[in-house]
């Protein structure tokens, strides 16, 4: 039995290896680290296939950071790989246990939206194997529409077997950080205006607070930039994950996280910081990737497990609508464990289905509270499809077809470029 990293779903299938010297006859997916949130990388009708030991580096150009490697490999390989070599990795989400492969599948964004884009705008070139076709190659010169399709495509159009990664240019494994308390979607959006020249920006939020009945939407604006070796630190020094994590051993009780325990812990973290500014100097790995540091820390969600609702609304009226959302989630009696808030730039995404566009993105943890937890979504939707938003398919498991086509009116033109063999439980459900 496995699943996706929310846990709503469980698959009984068992996962086969994959082998490009043997025909595949039935419907079928390639799987990567599931790290994916909800059912698009999972297959009930067909067969999933393990990528993970298509694991290997096949190049890399320490002059010009060009590294070429099957799509197995982790981000973690990746990182222990070229950060002592002075590169680092372009794009990254909040975890980095994903897979080259499925970073492009998804068309993944990081803290850097806003001046670089999504991943895909650092894929010079990948390998495709399909059925019918066997293994070609894709770039923005070469099978271009096969290209764009794959990027964002969800692993539906062929198996990525490789790919280039450019990396970027760093000179210490340190990051100059600050953390400053707001109060207030007005707060946030300043901030966010102010930092256009930090790379990296995010928000942690409060859900939970309100004052006279509304949302306050007080959160830590965090932003950073890499360290210059001139700081005197130990410039390219890796900190092994083993060395700080520590583990959930078992699922824990369905209410551990209430909308009590979570309003206690939010206005503990929110009170943490006792000056409104703090500064400091955080290695990438806490400051990228903290809760890689609890291992199988879905399990705090119970065996239910959990659903995480990401969307993006434009900058027009956003700062209503994102109240709006903010108030219904607020009163709603739901609580969510973690709310990450921050702005998409201009930059287009490259791929036909890639989530990222110009505006705010609201990314939210919710415990399974099966058909409650679902009517919640379907109001948080009505809100995204008037402010004519999206909602991010590598994070979803509930949204409809209606919903999907709206968000993503380039399907029908994907649908051409999809192998008609490759399937998932996610692609399924919204083109039904």
């Amino acid at each position: 039995m496995w699943s996706s990293w929310g846990r709503p779903y469980n698959i009984e299938t068992p996962l086969k290896s994959f082998d490009l010297t043997r025909p595949i006859t039935s419907q079928f997916l390639a799987i990567g680290n599931r790290r994916s949130y909800g059912d698009s990388c999972l297959i009930t009708h067909g067969q999933g296939y393990d990528m993970l030991h298509h694991n290997h580096f096949l190049e890399f150009n320490p002059q010009t950071g060009l590294l070429k490697a099957q799509a197995g490999i982790l981000f973690s390989e990746i990182l222990t790989l070229c950060v002592p070599k002075g590169w680092f990795l372009p794009v990254t989400p909040g975890t980095k246990w994903v897979t080259l492969g499925g970073a492009i599948a998804n068309d993944i964004h990081g803290k850097n939206h806003h001046q670089v884009g999504t991943i895909g705008n650092f894929i010079p070139r990948f390998g495709l194997w399909r059925p019918d076709t066997g293994e070609i190659t894709c770039s923005p010169t070469q099978e271009t529409d096969l290209f764009r399709a794959t990027i964002g495509g969800l692993g539906l159009t062929g198996i990525i077997t490789w790919a280039e990664i450019q990396l970027i240019p760093i000179q210490s494994a340190h990051l100059n950080v600050e953390w400053l308390q707001f109060s207030g979607i007005d707060a946030f959006l300043e901030l966010t205006k102010d930092s256009q020249n930090y790379p990296y920006t995010v928000a942690w939020l409060d859900c939970s607070h309100k004052t006279k009945g509304n949302a306050t939407a007080r959160g830590v604006f965090i932003r950073g930039t890499h360290a210059v070796e001139t700081q005197n630190i130990a410039s390219l020094r890796l900190i092994p994950h083993t060395e700080k994590s520590k583990t959930i051993p078992l699922d824990m009780p369905s209410q551990l996280l209430n909308p009590l325990t979570v309003s206690l812990f939010n206005t503990l973290y929110y009170h943490k910081q006792i000056t409104a500014k703090k500064q400091l100097l955080q290695h990438y790995d806490p400051f990228f990737y903290p809760l890689d540091h609890l291992n199988n820390w879905n399990k705090l969600y119970g065996k239910n497990g959990f659903y995480q609702y990401q969307c993006v609304i434009p900058f027009k009226d956003g700062k209503k609508h994102l109240q709006e959302m903010l108030n219904l989630i607020a009163n709603s009696g739901f609580a969510s464990s973690l709310s990450v808030l921050k702005t998409f730039g201009s930059i287009p995404s490259p791929g036909l289905l890639s989530f990222p566009q110009e505006g705010i993105t609201l990314c939210l943890d919710f415990a399974n509270r099966g058909d409650k937890t679902h009517t919640l979504f379907i109001q948080l939707d009505a809100i995204v499809l008037a402010a004519k938003g999206r909602l991010y398919p590598a994070k979803d498991a509930t949204m409809s077809p209606e919903t999907f086509k709206t968000c993503y009116p380039n399907w029908k033109e994907f649908s051409r470029y999809k192998h008609p063999q490759i399937t998932s439980d996610f692609w399924e459900r919204v083109t039904q």
